[in-house]
């Protein structure tokens, strides 16, 4: 059987996502392409196209490699307990990346197994409070949606209160959210 071209120029997934971050770090969202990642790893573009399927795709796989830092909660852990931890671990993540924020708020967030893993995660907390199944995906939209939000504000060029400040404003805020999912 032949090789693909990133098999030939010795390729693997995770030295192109991490050529991707790289790049990233040096250029931001606007200097990354496929031309650029594969002018970093010293080939062609197309020998990337084994690994990834696109632009889109690497964003993507950017994205869900940062979440990988994050553990889901555990199944057993207090539901809001769990909940609000990974929310506030997920703000404090995105703060110490500032340039992604835009890019997962871009993308709506983040879609790979990292990410599903946290949500699937979520979900069984959900459950535990009593939440079914059809509103858990919109309460998990809406934790995640809100905490894009507050780190968005807090790595913004201008923002007017801390980081710090806007943590504590998340704090008090998912505990809000929480009660009301818990009563749907």
């Amino acid at each position: 059987m032949p090789r693909t071209p990133g098999q030939r120029a010795g390729l693997t997934y995770d030295a192109v996502l991490a050529a991707a971050r790289d790049v990233f770090a040096e250029r931001g969202r606007a200097g990354l392409s496929m031309r650029s990642v594969a002018a970093h790893l010293g080939v062609a573009p197309n020998a990337l196209y084994s690994h990834v399927a696109d632009k889109t795709a690497l964003v993507d796989a950017l994205l869900d490699d940062v979440l990988g830092s994050l553990a889901p909660p555990p199944a057993d852990a207090d539901p809001r307990t769990g909940l609000r931890e990974v929310m506030l671990a997920t703000f404090d993540l995105l703060v110490t990346h500032p340039g992604l924020v835009p890019t997962y708020l871009e993308r709506q967030g983040a879609r790979g197994p990292r990410a599903r893993a946290l949500g699937e995660a979520m979900t069984v907390l959900l459950a535990r409070l009593g939440v079914d199944e059809d509103a858990a995906g919109r309460v998990v939209r809406a934790l995640i949606v809100h905490t894009l939000g507050y780190a968005a504000l807090a790595t913004a060029d201008d923002a007017s209160l801390t980081p710090d400040q806007l943590r504590a404003d998340l704090e008090v805020t998912l505990d809000w959210l929480l009660v009301g999912a818990s009563r749907s």
